[in-house]
């Protein structure tokens, strides 16, 4: 039998739940749940934002953006902060985030993420890719 190409948004999502399915045999994944704090600018446009989910002992960021006029404010340290305690509220005792060279790998450090993981050459040659983990911790 040949492999047919589709590489349509809706045969992933068909992938995706057939993986969903398979994986609800092995855990309750109705434990998970979205996780998303922003800012606005006074014209109601975004500013910050992050978002991701937690399951389980874990909080995966997804997407983490500060607009240029605010950063080196603090407003991306308040955002993380806020969602390290919702996850940590939630039960969570990692967060997980991934980020690229150029992006804010210095950023997580000083705030006390490790890298355990950095995919070379992503996704150019001289590219880096970091997967960096934070232990949360109640204060």
């Amino acid at each position: 039998m040949p492999f047919i190409a589709d590489e349509t948004p809706a045969f992933a999502e068909v992938v995706k739940s057939k993986i969903a399915a398979f994986n609800a045999g092995h855990w309750d994944a109705s434990q998970r749940r979205p996780i998303g704090f922003k800012q606005l600018h006074d014209n109601g446009e975004l500013a910050a934002g992050i978002a991701g989910r937690t399951f389980g002992n874990w909080c995966l960021i997804d997407n983490f953006w500060v607009c240029d006029s605010l950063r080196g404010q603090g407003v991306g340290s308040a955002l993380l902060a806020t969602a390290e305690e919702e996850a940590l509220a939630r039960g969570c005792r990692w967060l997980l985030l991934d980020t690229l060279a150029f992006q804010a790998p210095a950023f997580y450090q000083n705030r006390g993420y490790h890298t355990v993981w950095c995919q070379s050459d992503y996704p150019f040659d001289g590219g880096q890719r970091f997967y960096m983990v934070k232990k949360l911790q109640a204060e």
